[in-house]
């Protein structure tokens, strides 16, 4: 099959765009009409409804926005639904409470994102009289907005001319043009944007920007495209050039660093347990957690130095380990285990930070997953021994 698009009597073969649209700037023009068009056509027979695009509210746009950051659009839904619900306006999520709002936000990760939004709240209703900005350069201003972010809501809210590379976006450009450039150097940041720009629908940029970000999702997904059907695949360089699979480049690849975590599920005489927040710059900030011991290495129940936190062993008696949990994080991978204690007296000197709660009210704090995953088993294990 012969793959190209036909502008008036040229036949441009798409492994050869490069070269042809270095010489000749109306076929580039006729290629970027053309992408344009095909897309919006079929974003019209494909769009997806969702609850976000119903409304032209900055606020609601921001929300969504912000909880769909490095989120597919299935796992932040329920999220977006349970924010918008509670916090209508941004003078709601304002007056929140912190820990609210880390609640709320329990399970979906990256947590700064959740800290930024309501910092960002407080600071619209504080210091902008309760006003969302109105202009790219405002809302890029706001702490935790990038240019995508930005992008996205000034097209979306005001139908400002500000084209979105995200992920999606990334993938789409690289693919149909045949773009090596790897996406997450500065070269290549800004000669996606760039070609972002000069695609981008000046009359209708909020459409432009849904259409283009739905058919990465949808139809230009990361694997196993289906090519044949895709509107664009004629004139696409990487359909071409079978490079579909390898394209968009990264010149990165993320180190993980493992963490190995202990934690103490510490019963009292009152049948309480003792949890503590996560201070400082590290993962999980301002969640909740059992105390902790960190170590170097995988080690066993009799290795782990529970005397860092609990000095006298007479204080205490060991009742039970859990097996090993795994978490993975962007650049870290964390091996967990619990183990249960009981306090043998009062009087032991406990950390300030370590507060001491009903065991039943465990669920109104807000955990790490993979806390959250312990609790879990704890429950159903709990529940099968009922009906015995």
């Amino acid at each position: 099959t012969v793959v190209g698009w036909h502008f008036q009597t040229t036949y441009v073969d798409p492994t050869q765009y490069k070269w042809f649209i270095k010489s000749n700037n109306s076929i580039k023009t006729h290629i970027n009409h053309m992408f344009t068009e095909n897309l919006l056509l079929w974003y019209a027979a494909n769009r997806r409804e969702l609850p976000w695009k119903q409304t032209k509210d900055p606020y609601i746009i921001w929300l969504s926005e912000i909880i769909l950051q490095q989120t597919r659009v299935e796992q932040g839904t329920p999220y977006f639904m349970k924010f918008a619900a509670a916090f209508p306006t941004v003078k709601d999520l304002a007056a929140a409470e912190e820990d609210k709002v880390m609640r709320l936000w329990e399970g979906l990760g990256y947590y700064s994102r959740a800290r930024n939004l309501h910092y960002t709240a407080k600071y619209i209703v504080n210091e902008l009289d309760g006003q969302f900005p109105d202009n790219y350069k405002g809302i890029l201003a706001l702490k935790g907005v990038g240019p995508y972010t930005a992008a996205a809501i000034a097209s979306f809210a005001y139908g400002l001319p500000h084209a979105v590379v995200d992920g999606n976006v990334y993938r789409v450009l690289a693919r149909f043009f045949g773009e090596t450039t790897p996406i997450d150097s500065t070269e290549g940041k800004k000669k996606f944007a760039k070609l972002a720009d000069t695609l981008l629908h000046k009359e209708q940029p909020d459409v432009f920007n849904q259409a283009i970000m739905d058919f990465g999702s949808l139809q230009c997904v990361p694997k196993n495209p289906n090519c044949p059907v895709c509107p664009l695949m004629e004139g696409c360089v990487a359909f071409a050039e079978k490079k579909v699979a390898t394209l968009p480049i990264k010149s990165k690849k993320i180190k993980k660093k493992d963490r190995y975590f202990y934690f103490l599920v510490i019963s009292n005489q009152q049948k309480q347990i003792y949890i503590q927040k996560r201070q400082g710059k590290d993962i999980w900030q301002n969640l909740y957690q059992f105390p902790l011991i960190e170590t170097t290495s995988l080690l066993t129940i009799e290795e782990v130095p529970i005397d860092k936190l609990l000095i006298n062993k007479s204080d205490y008696t060991i009742t039970a380990w859990s097996n090993n949990y795994k978490q993975l994080l962007t650049h870290q991978r964390i091996y967990a285990q619990f183990i249960q204690l009981e306090l043998q007296e009062e009087s032991v000197n406990l950390p300030a930070d370590w507060i001491a709660i009903d065991a039943d009210d465990v669920t109104q704090y807000a955990f790490p997953k993979v806390i959250n995953r312990y609790l879990t088993d704890g429950k159903q294990k709990q529940q099968q021994m009922t009906l015995f």
